[in-house]
């Protein structure tokens, strides 16, 4: 078979059954079709020469571009999945990626909002919203319930209107992996949810002829984008001091961290995160202990 078409054949897979996040799709096709670009101009046009040295000379030629090392194990893990997608078609031996090693990424601590930040943040949004504006009325609901349930952008933006308990106050989420979730809301976000779908979504969803089943709505009243979510976020990180990411997974990073702060169990933040492993979530015990560390320093005498 073609390298083409076999890559072609595994997005679909990866794309209808693997119930892979939108986001992962994405640097799929992006990593694989720069992959078999560099295979055509290696002369190799079928799954027969897709070998671990052909893997290796594109991961180094893709080092040489001074990519960063979690684009480098991006790429080792799809090129490791795809191996695995040709050995149980059979179009190949063995898993020709079975032997790449991902390199070793810095660990960099997320960027985490305090609260003070969080509590401008949200009373900006508050404050657009009195007006009574249907864009607006979305954009403090969406804020506000990014930093209360910590969701994913993917999770926040496919919700349904029936994924929002009103009576509970709870979302039932869909997750990475198609794995479904159910996360509590707090009360303020579920007052701006509720005010939100009183007064905001109709007025959008008379916008469009026939309004999709999400929660929230773009300006022309079909799905909201995530791009949309990501500007909205990024306007509101750049009005408050301190450097890294500004987009939203920092407001999850930062209520993940404050519930730690707050003393909620590692393993009810995994919950609420949906992390399928604790590994992942520990890495929030780390910035609590650098905050503590960091006010340790600044207060005590003898620091």
């Amino acid at each position: 078979m073609g390298l083409s078409e076999a890559i072609e054949q595994f997005l679909a897979a990866v794309q209808t059954e693997y119930g892979y996040s939108e986001h992962t799709v994405r640097a799929y096709h992006r990593d694989l079709h720069n992959f078999k670009d560099y295979a055509e101009n290696q002369g190799v046009k079928d799954v027969d020469g897709c070998d671990i040295e052909l893997m290796r000379g594109w991961l180094w030629a893709r080092q040489q571009k001074q990519l960063a090392p979690t684009t480098i194990a991006r790429n080792v893990a799809t090129l490791k999945s795809f191996g695995v997608w040709l050995e149980r078609k059979r179009l190949v031996p063995g898993n020709p990626a079975s032997r790449l090693r991902a390199p070793r990424a810095p660990r960099t601590l997320p960027r985490v909002l305090s609260d003070s930040q969080i509590t401008r943040i949200l009373e900006r949004a508050a404050g657009r919203a009195a007006e009574g504006d249907p864009e607006c009325l979305r954009d403090h609901a969406v804020l506000e319930l990014l930093y209360s349930s910590a969701l994913r952008v993917s999770e926040l933006c496919g919700l349904p209107v029936t994924g929002f308990d009103r009576r509970e106050r709870l979302v039932r989420v869909l997750g990475k992996g198609n794995k479904e979730r159910v996360v509590p809301v707090g009360g303020p976000a579920a007052k701006a949810v509720e005010r939100y779908l009183e007064e905001g979504r109709p007025l959008l969803a008379q916008r469009n002829a026939s309004p999709p089943s999400t929660l929230f709505l773009g300006k022309r009243g079909g799905e909201l984008s995530s791009n949309a979510v990501y500007r909205l976020v990024a306007h509101e990180l750049e009005q408050e001091p301190g450097g890294g990411p500004r987009g939203p997974h920092t407001l999850r990073h930062t209520t993940a961290t404050h519930l730690l702060n707050g003393g909620a169990d590692l393993r009810v933040v995994q919950e609420v995160l949906g992390h399928s492993s604790l590994a992942s979530t520990q890495v929030y015990t780390h910035v609590s202990t650098e905050r503590l560390a960091e006010s340790y320093r600044q207060a005590h005498p003898r620091a």
